[in-house]
């Protein structure tokens, strides 16, 4: 049975917290761009799209060869804005052609993330293409080292045996009973959360007919809203996670991690 995917990044201008940081300059070259590129780079999609509200990303990308769906101004996250142009995101994955939902990946990537490995898109395509139902969601998760396990601005995740998310936070899980908490690590696996999302296509479309989660209101978490809606969370292991600049802080370290990358 064939699948098809595609690679939505969506991005606006307006940070709430670094405005404009998609443009941000880092190392010759604006973030956003090379976040498109890295997509780009992957085995596998048969597109990369920007999604914006932006008339100046909307310019900007096209001139770097990349289609452009532009979105509503207000979404209130990157899943409601690529949701909000879903159908024609899997008319690009399959070409033109009416798209089959159940048989296609919608992939959310995030446009502040200027290091992100290709390999990662790689194997979220392979692994819609391997696992048979079509999994209504995938996501990357990391081994997290003893340091991290308590810090509430790392998300985790709490894995069934067969790979399941079971659930996220932004708190230690699981809880070992009669523990030290700084000897948790030595009693089980702790997982960490890369920020990025694969939707079959079905599930991107149903988007706005999610219930409310009062689980992503207390966690902020909005992937909570997808497990109490009872979908079903595949995960795959990667080696870690990519650097995410949502602060100055993080911008001037992304400039300078640059020369040692590119």
């Amino acid at each position: 049975m064939e699948r098809r995917s595609v690679v939505a990044v969506p991005a606006r201008l307006r940070s709430s917290r670094l405005p404009n940081k998609v443009l941000a300059d880092i190392g010759g070259r604006p973030m956003i761009q090379r976040v498109l590129e890295r997509c780009r780079a992957a085995v596998g999609p048969e597109a990369v799209v920007l999604c914006t509200d932006s008339s100046q990303l909307q310019g900007l990308a096209e001139d770097w060869g990349f289609p452009v769906l532009m979105t509503a101004e207000h979404c209130s996250s990157g899943s409601e804005r690529i949701a909000s142009v879903v159908k024609p995101l899997m008319a690009l994955a399959w070409g033109g052609r009416e798209a089959d939902p159940l048989r296609t990946a919608v992939i959310n990537v995030q446009g502040d993330q200027p290091f992100l490995d290709p390999a990662v898109v790689t194997a979220m395509t392979e692994t819609f293409a391997r696992l048979d139902p079509v999994p209504a969601v995938v996501t990357p998760v990391y081994r997290l080292k003893p340091d991290t396990i308590h810090n509430p601005n790392v998300v985790k995740t709490l894995l069934a045996h067969d790979g399941r998310a079971l659930y996220f936070s932004r708190s230690a899980i699981p809880h070992v009973r009669d523990v030290d908490p700084s000897e948790w690590h030595g009693h089980a696996t702790y997982w960490g959360h890369v920020g990025m999302y694969g939707f079959r296509g079905d599930v991107l479309a149903g988007w706005d007919q999610l219930p409310a989660s009062p689980l992503e209101d207390l966690e902020r978490l909005e992937q909570l809203r997808l497990i109490e809606a009872g979908h079903t969370i595949a995960t795959f292991e990667v080696n870690g996670t990519s650097l995410s600049v949502d602060t100055a802080e993080q911008l001037e370290q992304a400039r300078a991690m640059a020369g040692s990358i590119d």
